[in-house]
C-alpha cells in the first residue's frame, strides 16, 4: 500500500508540474514552497526568501524591483525559472518512469 501511495503522489506532483507556470505575480511564498528549486535560484539572483533567511513578502516582481532588477532582466528571470520548471518536470517525468519500470520488471519476475 505504501509503494502504492508514493506512486500516486509522484504522479500527482509532475501532474501538478507540469500543469503549472511560474509568473512574476506569484508570491515569494507560493514559489519557494511550490519550487523548492527556486530558492537556490533567488539566492544566487540575490534575492533572499523566507527560507534563505531574510523575511520578503510579496510578489517575484515585487521583491526582484526592490533588489534594482530593470523590467526586462525581471522578464528574463521568469524565462530562467521556468526553463528550471521544465528541467526539473523531465527529470521527475523520468524518475517516474524508472519507477514503474522497476515496478514492472518486479511483476514480471513474480509471475
Amino acid at each position: 500500500m505504501k509503494n502504492i501511495n508514493s506512486k500516486i503522489l509522484r504522479i500527482f506532483t509532475a501532474q501538478k508540474l507540469s500543469a503549472m507556470e511560474i509568473e512574476k505575480d506569484i508570491t515569494i511564498e507560493d514559489l519557494v514552497e511550490d519550487y523548492p528549486f527556486a530558492e537556490e535560484f533567488l539566492r544566487v539572483k540575490g534575492i533572499k526568501c523566507i527560507r534563505c533567511g531574510e523575511p520578503i513578502w510579496g510578489t517575484l516582481e515585487d521583491a526582484c524591483k526592490e533588489k534594482g532588477f530593470s523590467d526586462a532582466e525581471i522578464d528574463q528571470i521568469i524565462v530562467e525559472l521556468n526553463k528550471e520548471l521544465e528541467q526539473n518536470k523531465n527529470q521527475n517525468n523520468e524518475q517516474n518512469n524508472q519507477h514503474t519500470r522497476r515496478i514492472e520488471t518486479s511483476r514480471l519476475k513474480r509471475d
